[in-house]
């Protein structure tokens, strides 16, 4: 506590870091998702129906038609310089072969190296693409005579009615901040207890440490963690409220066994941490494995990609971080609201990450015999 009160500017780093998070993300989803994408149009036919396809893809919500393009090199070009993440291409004589019944093939290109942006465009035109399609085959069965239903019939046999659980509005901040905050807390938390375990042994007060805990590094070790775990889980709990409460994500489940959630998070996080910083005597050391420790937890954790689909050596070493059970207990208690019953197993798997502390003390205590030798 002295340490803190001596230097409150390591608090007050860590915290403006989550304060800046939060704000990075609530601002970039403010929307739900990208807006207005960049795309561009090759159109090589000029017909009017090249021209009302143009009309209908610069109406859709998602994607804004950045501009016409008269060849194919000139929106590569476009697409390479970052100008536009995708565009279409309509060939010469599209609305001859379309008269002549025949099947023109439009091409889509999208710029994959940008993710969300890319996938979003490709959505966007490929559900555009489909509609245009099905409004030239109405176009063609009316010229043959059919009626509306049959000509829907035709068209799309099979009506979809598609339910998104707990996100209808398909709002990205709800898939990211909600485990994705609570992920780079938990990652402070636990540098902050390591960078505080690893200070003694780097200005060389360990033995005092230990002696002022009674020769107990079990003792030692939790009381450097208590501080933090307080700290961060009401970061975290704080975090949640905002996001549960007042930008209403969706929160089926109880409030308080979210609560419990997140303090197990931190508890876990740290008790890592200290296992960590026990067992390392080098102090840059402890802070780099720390860092790759947590680090490798973002993409482990399954939320970014199915732990299920990855090799069985990486589904069962997932199993390792906290951050992996804090994100299966969000979904049981969030998304389907299930209640303890569901929950005990991540809940007992973040509980025994306690268990760590016991072991860096047996290291610590070792290694501070051999100091006093």
């Amino acid at each position: 506590m002295r340490r803190l009160v001596a230097h409150p500017r390591y608090l007050l780093i860590l915290t403006a870091g989550v304060i800046f998070t939060f704000g990075f993300f609530a601002t970039v989803t403010r929307e739900g998702q990208p807006q207005r994408l960049p795309i561009g149009v090759v159109d090589l036919d000029h017909s009017y129906l090249s021209r009302r396809i143009c009309h209908e893809l610069d109406a859709t919500p998602g994607v804004k038609v950045y501009a016409v393009y008269n060849n194919h090199a000139e929106a590569r070009k476009a697409m390479q310089r970052g100008k536009i993440f995708a565009f279409y291409e309509i060939p010469h004589g599209t609305y001859n072969q379309v008269l002549q019944f025949k099947g023109p093939k439009f091409t889509l290109y999208v710029n994959s190296a940008y993710i969300l942006a890319g996938t979003l465009s490709y959505k966007q035109l490929a559900t555009m693409g489909m509609l245009a399609t099905g409004a030239v085959q109405r176009e063609v069965f009316r010229k043959k005579g059919y009626d509306e239903d049959h000509i829907m019939g035709l068209i799309q046999p099979v009506t979809y009615d598609t339910h998104n659980i707990s996100n209808p509005w398909i709002n990205y901040g709800v898939y990211l901040m909600t485990t994705l905050l609570p992920a780079i807390i938990a990652f402070l938390s636990l540098l902050h207890v390591a960078y505080s375990v690893a200070t003694e042994r780097q200005e060389r007060t360990t033995k005092r440490w230990l002696r002022k805990a009674g020769g107990s590094a079990y003792y030692a070790l939790v009381g450097k963690m208590i501080p933090y775990t307080l700290w961060y889980t009401l970061l975290c709990i704080v975090a949640n409220l905002v996001m549960f409460a007042f930008m209403d994500f969706p929160l089926e489940g109880s409030w308080w066994l979210m609560v419990l959630n997140s303090f197990l998070l931190i508890f876990a996080m740290q008790s890592a941490g200290l296992l960590i910083a026990a067992c390392l005597p080098d102090p840059p050391l402890t802070m780099g494995v720390s860092t790759i420790y947590s680090a490798m937890s973002f993409s482990l954790s399954g939320f970014s990609f199915p732990a299920e689909s990855m090799p069985d050596f990486f589904h069962a070493f997932s199993l390792l971080y906290p951050i992996r059970h804090y994100f299966l207990n969000y979904t049981n208690i969030a998304i389907y609201g299930n209640g303890f019953a569901a929950c005990w197993p991540q809940f007992a798997m973040l509980a025994a990450f306690g268990l760590l502390p016991v072991v860096g003390a047996v290291v610590l205590k070792k290694n501070y015999l051999i100091v006093s030798e």
